[in-house]
């Protein structure tokens, strides 16, 4: 097991300096009412690394101040500032939708905060921090705190936050204190959390972190090929490995010796976790480590030069496909078939591995020492984790959430006619495929409207055959059952004056007159 620590270093570069303008590479976090708390250059923030933002979009609504640190999940929507007119039960009204919520750190996770604001309705969240930035001096003398904090912490899922959707951002005590001191003193203040992708050109950049054995990004390296294909030149792509370095986690001891078995490679250098945790059983860090220098191989070598790799993805696919279980997935004969569905030439994958410093020897291996040093300068600390135009992605890993911020990342009017076609399409698959959209409109998995109308049609007129049929049994059956009782109590009297039989009546009808003049 990996202990894997953030640096103050790291805590400290990804903090957040927003400015104003459109183009900024970070979210924004803005005060626009009222005009005193206003800033140019945006409010130090960071940004969760859950829930999905509006990528290329923005929130701009009233904040609202819940005066609680939203660990109770049964969340009082009556309290808090600013005060509200009150009701005809003389209770204060909730807060009005849609809002943002402050809400105070501290008593329970960052996820469970938002994940409560979010039921209460909330649009976003801001976390007002409790504690002061040792480096601000000022904010640690006003508040007599004998603890203070080196960074800001990061805003890290707990590992259940996928079912949140709504955006949030941690604000520093000192501007934090400012914003509730205005809604106490029962003034509005209206925020704006902006997401403006960075847009250098008119074609965009997208990364994606991950690992071999990583199971939530699965089904996205399933479902891609196509997309990578339709956005063709217009979208490059880079796949990362995560690797762990086995030397400052110790796994090499002062001896040279390799302290972490086989969960590394290369005596101890290049390391990755267990998948099922079995140490003497199954897929072994070291098998992970081994496929992750291969996929860097193809990629050099089939999908570095265009960007698409659609032959890595042929090969990612047909890897999950027959080798991802722990009886083949360090079987050389699985990958080495995976390679003839890919069309890839297995002798320059295998020289690739051996030229770039192999695995089996207490050597460093080129490629391996590349990813180590991009994934600490692009700050990866979770897996997966989407790039685009160096941004990172929050929220769930999926097709149609990459394919958006990929679309919004293009310098404006720059836009290939995919992104117009597919991005609010109703089948989006559907749309990718025939790189043209039949069923506009929002929301996945809707229906053209033909196919609607018909199906209104169609229901309607086996409703009202179904109604016809019944109304003539039930009137056939009332027809008989009057024709019974008149053949049972009704002797009648006939043409001639004889009385008849109440039977031959009813056969006939019953057409005669009952009423004798």
């Amino acid at each position: 097991m990996f202990l894997l620590s953030v640096s103050d270093e790291y805590c400290e570069n990804s903090r957040f300096r927003i400015s104003g303008k459109t183009d900024s590479v970070h979210p924004a976090l803005f005060y626009q009412v009222p005009q005193t708390l206003f800033r140019p250059e945006g409010y130090d923030h960071r940004e969760a690394l859950f829930g999905v933002p509006p990528y290329g979009g923005s929130i701009a609504q009233s904040v609202y101040y819940a005066d609680s640190d939203l660990c109770d999940p049964t969340v009082d929507t009556r309290r808090g500032y600013p005060i509200r007119a009150k009701d005809n039960n003389g209770k204060m009204e909730p807060w009005p939708t849609p809002y943002i919520l402050m809400v105070d750190r501290g008593g329970c996770s960052f996820v469970q905060k938002v994940r409560n604001a979010q039921r209460s309705g909330a649009a976003g969240v801001v976390i007002a921090d409790n504690t002061c930035l040792c480096s601000d001096k000022d904010c640690v003398s006003a508040n007599g705190q004998d603890v203070c904090q080196p960074a800001e912490p990061i805003m890290a899922d707990d590992g259940s936050g996928g079912d949140i959707s709504i955006p949030s951002f941690l604000m520093f005590k000192v501007d934090a204190d400012e914003i509730k001191a205005e809604l106490r003193a029962n003034h509005m203040v209206q925020i704006e959390m902006q997401w403006a992708l960075p847009k250098p050109d008119d074609r965009v950049e997208y990364d994606l972190w991950t690992t071999p054995s990583d199971v939530v990004s699965k089904d996205f390296q399933k479902k891609f090929k196509p997309v990578a294909q339709a956005l063709g030149d217009r979208a490059y792509f880079t796949p990362h490995m995560y690797i762990y370095d086995g030397i400052k986690s110790n796994c090499q001891g002062f001896d040279g010796e390799n302290m972490c078995f086989n969960l590394c490679t290369n005596n101890g250098r290049y390391c990755a976790t267990d998948p099922d945790n079995d140490l003497d059983h199954g897929i072994s860090g070291a098998d992970v480590v081994k496929e992750s220098l291969r996929r860097i191989c193809i990629w050099k070598h089939y999908g570095e030069q265009d960007g698409v790799g659609t032959q890595w993805w042929d090969y990612v696919q047909s890897f999950m496909e027959r080798c991802d279980n722990p009886d083949y997935f360090m079987n050389d004969d699985c990958a080495a078939d995976c390679y003839k569905h890919a069309n890839i030439n297995q002798d320059i994958i295998d020289r690739c591995m051996r030229d770039s410093g192999g695995l089996e020897k207490d050597t460093p291996n080129t490629f391996l020492d590349l990813e180590m040093q991009a994934q600490v300068s692009r700050g990866v600390v979770i897996l997966p984790t989407a790039f685009v135009n160096t941004v990172a992605l929050r929220g769930g890993l999926s097709t149609a959430t990459v394919f958006t911020a990929i679309c919004n990342g293009y310098l404006d009017g720059t836009e290939p006619k995919i992104c117009s076609e597919c991005e609010s399409c109703g089948d989006f698959d559907e749309c990718i495929a025939n790189k043209k959209c039949k069923s506009k409109g929002g929301g996945g998995g809707g229906v053209s409207t033909h196919t609607f109308m018909s199906s209104i049609l169609f229901i309607c007129i086996a409703f009202g055959g179904a109604a016809f049929y019944h109304y003539r049994k039930t009137r056939e059956e009332m027809r008989e059952q009057v024709r019974g009782i008149l053949a049972e109590y009704m002797p009648l009297e006939g043409e001639d004056g004889a009385v008849g039989s109440p039977m031959d009546f009813a056969r006939r009808g019953g057409s005669e007159n009952l009423m004798m003049s």
